[in-house]
């Protein structure tokens, strides 16, 4: 007799009436691929002139790397005053 399976057989009715595209369907020239920026980005990264791989892109790295350096900076002034202040008894 063997087992019978537990799992049915055929495939489930679809959801949806229409089935949707495949991404190996679209024609590979469509307007949102755009241009390949990887080996551009590789040259910059790869070029030996003594920056560091996260300032290598000028001033919008350098604003970011800046402005992450002040929050962190102030956040952990911001965290040992706050400590400080928990540590000191309370006047009644």
């Amino acid at each position: 007799q063997g087992l019978k399976p537990i799992v049915s057989t055929e495939s489930p009715a679809l959801i949806f009436g229409t089935t949707s595209k495949l991404a190996s369907d679209l024609p590979a020239t469509d307007s949102f691929l755009g241009k390949n920026k990887v080996p551009d980005l590789q040259k910059l990264f790869q070029k030996a002139d003594g920056l560091p791989v996260h300032l290598k892109r000028g001033v919008p790295d350098k604003l970011l790397y800046r402005t992450t350096m002040a929050l962190t900076i102030g956040g952990t002034i911001y965290c040992l005053i706050a400590l400080y202040m928990a540590s000191q008894p309370r006047n009644q």
